[in-house]
């Protein structure tokens, strides 16, 4: 599992840490790391043109006590002072006493670098690059030199992975200790590069629960439910797919299709497209309707292609079963029903769905999506699972940590992809997984399918994501 948490508990941890330690010894750890990665990076140090972007604070010291390091192997390291009165003390003596160098001209210096080390804000950064660092952020981004973010790119919020201001993209980031959630959630993690997280000795210190977490491979073939010898089709599950109008019969077919791979022992379709449906699957269970007359189901997925069928929300959430709302059933929902509800329910709005229900600009939900999908939650009462460049989904518990799926990719934006994501977490609620599970491992499944499917580098169709979701549960099975 990769965690995240907010800046305050990782000071709080930081704190506890370096009481125990010497004077520095923490920032000694994370610079030894923090070069060790800049030398992978260079390839051959000897030689090499560095240049440190210096702030003010921690931040700047762990680039300076870096570039002490890199120096001492033969690199030339020149470092932009950006707040000199207030720059840290012992690691600006110690860098230039290893025979580094401050830069009198910064655009001169990173016009020639081979590597940039930006450590111009780090954690403590609020609302963008300030005016007058922006020039020089611009000139290191212009250059042709590999940047390399301090713990986290400068200008990103920490805490939210929001961007609100001017910030430095980096090619890599270093970060200590432990992931923020910036390096998870975009915007923020699209300015990251790729993370590499160095052990400073932060574990210990830190909460049982994070903020952020993300789940890995392991984690998902652990949760991935499996038929025993005693199964049969029902005791693994039955999902109830309520989809499809005489517009969207399509919706239906690639709804049934991602929740036929998802685990659950039987599929019973509910609706109007029935026969493009057995076309299709002939071992779907189809029932003409309503909801509660088709038969017994573990779980209700409602809502693709639906059209304005409010009656078959509103039966769907009044069954005792874990209900997922997608597509047209989000716009046909009472907050009330949903708060009222004693079974799970699973939202899954792409960020315009999210936008509606909470009556907002859709931008303002992209821009803020950790934020939004936590606000959701609360608002619904419901675990929501908020789809797109970053997939969130967060519990209406408290005290539990917002997932962020990592196998997100571009190829999941094509029609008709969420249609099959929602039969598939369907099927995961069915087999028994709560619903905060159920998301995840749908989220995951969902990606990796699609990046299988479009590993040949072509457009893909949600058909054929739909297809890839048995092979990735093959292939984490």
């Amino acid at each position: 599992m990769r965690t995240a948490y907010r800046v305050e508990t990782v000071r709080t941890a930081e704190a506890a840490l370096m009481a125990r330690l010497p004077p520095d010894a923490l920032m000694h750890r994370a610079a030894a790391g923090l070069a060790a990665a800049c030398a992978d990076l260079l390839g051959r140090v000897y030689g090499a043109r560095v240049v440190l972007l210096v702030g003010s604070g921690a931040n700047g010291g762990d680039a300076l006590y870096a570039g002490v390091r890199l120096a001492r192997r033969g690199a030339g390291v020149r470092a932009v002072l950006l707040a000199p009165e207030r720059t840290y003390p012992g690691a600006l003596a110690a860098f230039t006493a290893a025979g580094g160098r401050i830069a009198d001209d910064p655009f001169e210096v990173l016009a020639t670098a081979d590597l940039v080390l930006d450590g111009i804000t780090g954690i403590g950064g609020r609302g963008g690059l300030r005016p007058e660092t922006i020039p020089i952020a611009r000139a290191a981004r212009g250059s042709n030199a590999v940047i390399v973010a301090v713990d986290l790119p400068s200008g990103v919020e920490a805490d939210s992975g929001e961007v609100t201001g001017e910030a430095l993209r980096a090619d890599a980031t270093i970060t200590f200790g432990t992931h923020k959630p910036a390096l998870l959630i975009d915007p923020a993690r699209e300015y990251a590069g790729t993370v590499r997280l160095i052990d400073i000795g932060l574990d210990a210190e830190l909460p049982s629960v994070p903020d952020v977490e993300a789940l890995q491979h392991e984690d998902v073939a652990q949760l991935l439910p499996r038929p025993s010898a005693e199964s049969d089709k029902y005791r693994r599950g039955v999902v109830g797919i309520v989809a499809g109008s005489a517009r969207y019969p399509g919706a239906a077919v690639l709804a049934v299709a991602g929740a036929l791979r998802g685990g659950a022992g039987a599929v019973r379709y509910v609706g109007p497209a029935a026969d493009a449906v057995i076309a299709r699957f002939p071992e779907t269970l189809v029932h003409a309707g309503p909801p509660a007359k088709a038969g017994r189901v573990q779980s209700w997925v409602v809502g693709p292609g639906l059209g304005e069928d409010i009656g078959a929300v509103a039966e769907t959430l009044a069954s005792d079963v874990p209900v997922l709302v997608d597509a047209d059933g989000l716009r046909l929902l009472d907050a009330d029903v949903v708060r009222r509800r004693a079974a799970p329910t699973l939202l899954t709005p792409h960020a315009g769905e999210a936008a509606a229900l909470l009556g907002v600009a859709r931008d303002q939900v992209e821009s803020a999506r950790l934020a939004s999908v936590r606000e959701l939650a609360e608002r619904y009462g419901a675990t929501v699972l908020l789809k797109g460049s970053t997939t969130l989904i967060a519990s209406p518990e408290p005290r539990t940590a917002v997932r962020v799926n990592p196998m997100g990719t571009p190829w999941l934006a094509t029609a008709g992809s969420g249609d099959v994501l929602s039969g598939l977490a369907g099927s995961l609620l069915a087999t028994g997984l709560d619903a905060r599970d159920a998301g995840s491992l749908a989220a995951y499944l969902h990606g990796l399918s699609a990046r299988r499917a479009a590993s040949h580098g072509t457009p893909i169709t949600a058909w054929e994501v739909g297809e890839g979701v048995g092979v990735g549960v093959g292939f984490l099975g």
